[in-house]
């Protein structure tokens, strides 16, 4: 392990806490031989987080991409003799929070982690000090447990330094001072210990992170946040026992707390407490702080109502009297606008990736799937939910990093229902649609940052309308209500009789063009790109394991030009990727037009009555194929309209200038009066007309652990063009699928006290004994997408399934909230279970 300074790296990592040396070792450990490791504090505690954080693992939570990634830390930490398994119990004073622990359980069993509900004496059998009297339930999480992030980081240096052979070098005590970047390129890291060029640079600093993004001019939306804690002891309950912890750690859930036995020490710590933000430039220095950068001294009248709570729930313990607060600090940590980490290549610097805003629990897994990612192009575990990207265009600012944290910091131990909108920083993305859908008492949700209707409160009458259609179908209980309304089924309908307009999807476009654009686009995608002028080609975008990487339609505008368009929420990713891809000799240039263009969906069996008056070209059938593009006029607007249809009827995306858009809408509303035309939100357009539909959604059927030909979505073949994941895509579709992706229906909707509950998704799949169905690779079955399918008279769930149990007809079971309920498979594939044929999007 090198102490020199170097002249050049081949990487270089900035910063040595535990994400910075589990990224170095797994770097490594794939074969990068020259790694420069720096840090501006000292070794072994380098000042940030790392130092003192509570350092205890619950791997189950709501997310799989972070439950997997916490399972396999607790795994490297085991491996380097780090982790002492002491498990952990989240426990319930209220009724609310018991309902939210069986939805713990569940997702413990969708993602494969063993977890239990336990009664109040079943928690006092494990921690005798728990008050049992204010608890109703516990959720027991068995693998979870404390680790040594401090040691653990000594351990990964010595195993980069034997894996490169002394190619290491760690240079602790060194400041960067700037990052040198030209053409777009990263190209060397200014220190005070001298410049070092560099091939690729990770930022890996914690919330020091944004500060030198800044030097790059680029951003990492992380804030700094307070999170309270205090030591207390010695305590002599616990002079009994041996070693740091003996019991399991305990959550207080609702008072949003946690206690924990650190020796003959209770470690009590609270997000409770109002929010306290810094800004990264007020963070002292290692010389200036009393104990540390990242631990100032406690807020006292913060922490007053926590210390309540916890004399509450461990009085024995904390009452002792021969116990003091031995330490309390306001420890400093990472919050980004959504709770989730900024991982990925930084799209507008080649060469610069960030590893951010990671906690001690799942640090050791991220160092391996960003090492995985930037070694090999993809990661074990996806990571799509963390990729840093998606803020970009609309997210970074200081105001909306800040206001969001705030937000964010309430719902660390929340109970946060799937569906739950952000409130703060809105409207923020607004199409020209905007004012004309509010006046239309539109229920905004936000995707990408654009503000999208999911339903019209003006549509109620549609509920009235359908009320026999919907018999059965409405949700009667308050938490599958919730962030949900009867009248995007009753939109649904409308649609399917007559006439729909959907405005504005908020998608992500991007124009590709140039000499080698065809060469390009057959490099990027499974489908064939060269194909004619207006076309348009639905295809996956693969990794080179086969797995997905995005899932969009690509349009021919003419010889040297394409259009791409995909979702708004993952415009920052989409153009990262594509742009990485992107040819050196400057022979193709992409053009972000996501802020340019306005898209009108408009669906229904009468849309082309509504369309064709109004539109100067011929709109028939014959005129006007499907999945074709033309350039067309609408009233007095000059807009560009795809046949192409996501909620499987008859109609067109209808694109334009974004300062016309109020004009077409008003266009095509005006004429649709004659024929009952609704605008109707993305409830239809997302959920109930897709699920009908069979179509798969990127990020929840579509992700790297599935390959195309379990998604049922094979139908290009194997062209000859070479493309990216052709090889593994091309074994996929000769080898018999481990799993495939099915559509069932809930065949008994009533929970044991005759209450009707509607599924919402990441629910386990179960035999009919009960057990989780697991495929040959080790994946759990669990519901990828859930929603009612109104036309069907259905409720309808997505996921994959071992192929002994991808049969038509095959009776299973689902779980949710704690029972089992009845499914039945309906499809086996990518058939669709409404207008299997298709017969009304080519009519």
């Amino acid at each position: 392990m090198s102490a020199d300074f170097p002249e050049h790296a081949r990487t270089v990592i900035l910063g040595a806490g535990i994400v910075g040396n589990s990224l170095t070792y797994h770097l490594a450990e794939e074969g990068r031989e020259d790694i420069l490791l720096i840090d501006k504090g000292p070794l072994p505690d380098p000042g940030g987080s790392t130092g003192h954080a509570s350092n205890f693992l619950m791997p189950v939570e709501h997310s799989k991409e972070m439950t997997h990634l916490t399972r396999r830390s607790i795994e490297q930490y085991k491996d380097m003799d780090t982790f002492v398994n002491s498990g952990g119990i989240e426990v319930a004073r209220t009724d609310e929070r018991v309902e939210e622990l069986k939805r713990r359980v569940q997702s413990a069993k969708a993602w494969g982690e063993p977890g239990e509900l336990l009664t109040p004496e079943e928690i006092e059998e494990m921690v005798p000090y728990v008050n049992t009297d204010i608890i109703k339930a516990g959720f027991y999480s068995p693998g979870a447990g404390t680790c040594d992030p401090l040691r653990a980081g000594e351990v990964m240096r010595a195993r980069a330094d034997h894996e490169t052979d002394g190619g290491l070098t760690v240079s602790p005590n060194t400041e960067v001072q700037d990052l040198h970047v030209e053409s777009g390129e990263i190209q060397a890291v200014e220190t005070d210990r001298g410049t070092v060029t560099a091939d690729e640079v990770v930022i890996a600093a914690g919330l020091w992170s944004p500060k030198l993004a800044e030097m790059a001019g680029v951003d990492i939306p992380l804030t700094p946040a307070v999170h309270q804690m205090v030591s207390v002891g010695p305590i002599s309950f616990f002079e009994d026992y041996e070693g740091e912890i003996s019991f399991p750690v305990v959550r207080d859930m609702d008072t949003q707390m946690y206690e924990r036995q650190h020796g003959n020490d209770m470690e009590v710590g609270s997000y409770q407490h109002r929010p306290i933000l810094w800004d990264v430039d007020d963070i002292p220095s290692i010389d200036e702080a009393p104990l540390s950068p990242t631990q100032p001294p406690l807020t006292d009248d913060a922490f007053e109502q926590s210390m309540e709570n916890a004399l509450e729930i461990v009085p024995e313990v904390l009452d002792d009297p021969e116990a003091g607060i031995r330490h309390e600090i306001d420890g400093l940590l990472s919050v980004t606008p959504d709770g989730a980490p900024l991982l990925g290549p930084l799209q507008d610097v080649e060469g610069l990736w960030s590893c951010a805003a990671v906690w001690i629990k799942e640090a050791p897994a991220i160092g391996e799937a960003v090492a995985q990612w930037m070694t090999r192009g993809w990661s074990d575990i996806d990571l799509h939910s963390s990729n840093v990207n998606r803020f970009k265009e609309w997210g970074t600012s200081k105001e909306f990093v800040k206001n969001r944290a705030h937000e964010g910091y309430q719902k660390i131990y929340g109970i946060v229902h799937p569906s739950e909108q952000w409130q703060s920083s809105r409207p923020l993305r607004t199409s020209a649609f905007y004012h004309r859908q509010d006046d239309l008492d539109a229920r905004f949700f936000q995707a990408g940052g654009w503000e999208r209707p999911q339903w019209f409160n003006s549509n109620e009458d549609l509920v009235r309308r359908y009320n026999e259609e919907l018999d059965g179908l409405l949700r009667a209980n308050e938490w599958d209500q919730r962030w949900w309304s009867p009248i995007i089924l009753g939109e649904h309908l409308h649609m399917r009789d007559k006439v729909a307009m959907v405005g504005d999807m908020g998608f992500a476009i991007f124009d590709v063009m140039g000499p080698g654009v065809t060469e390009y686009m057959e490099k990027m995608a499974v489908g064939r790109m060269d194909v004619d002028v207006g076309k348009s080609v639905y295809t996956p975008i693969l990794a080179e394991n086969g797995g997905f990487v995005s899932d969009l339609s690509i349009v021919r505008l003419g010889d040297d030009h394409y259009r791409i368009i995909t979702g708004g929420s993952v415009q920052g990713p989409d153009k990262a990727h594509f742009r990485s891809h992107l040819p050196d000799d400057g022979s193709v240039q992409l053009v972000d037009r996501s802020a340019e263009l306005c898209t009108l969906g408009v669906w229904g069996p009468d849309a082309r009555e509504v369309i064709d008056p109004i539109t100067e070209e011929d709109m028939s059938h014959d005129a006007f194929a499907p999945y074709t593009a033309q350039h067309v006029t609408i009233g007095e607007v000059d807009a560009w309209a795809l046949r192409i249809s996501y909620v499987g009827e008859q109609g067109w995306e209808i694109y334009a200038p974004m300062d016309q858009a109020g004009r077409l809408w008003d266009t095509i509303y005006e004429a649709g009066q004659d024929h009952d035309i609704r605008p109707v939100g993305m409830g239809v357009y997302g959920t109930t007309g897709r699920m009908e539909k069979g179509y798969r959604l990127y990020g929840h059927e579509l992700e790297l652990d599935y390959n195309p030909a379990e998604a049922g979505l094979t139908f290009h073949g194997v062209k000859e063009a070479d493309f990216v994941g052709k090889e593994a895509y091309a074994e996929a579709i000769e080898e018999e699928n481990t799993a495939t992706l099915c559509t069932l229906s809930v065949d008994d909707h009533h929970s044991e006290d005759g209450e009707r509950r509607f599924m919402l998704g990441n629910e386990p799949i179960l035999d009919e004994d009960g057990e989780v169905l697991v495929d040959d690779e080790g994946r759990e079955s669990y519901v990828t997408s859930a929603g009612t399918g109104p036309t069907v008279g259905k409720h309808l769930l997505m996921a994959y399934l071992p192929q002994e149990y991808a049969e038509e007809g095959e009776q299973l079971q689902v779980e949710y909230m704690g029972e089992h309920y009845p499914v039945t498979v309906e499809v086996a594939g990518s058939r669709p279970l409404f207008d299997p044929s298709n017969d009304r999007i080519r009519s």
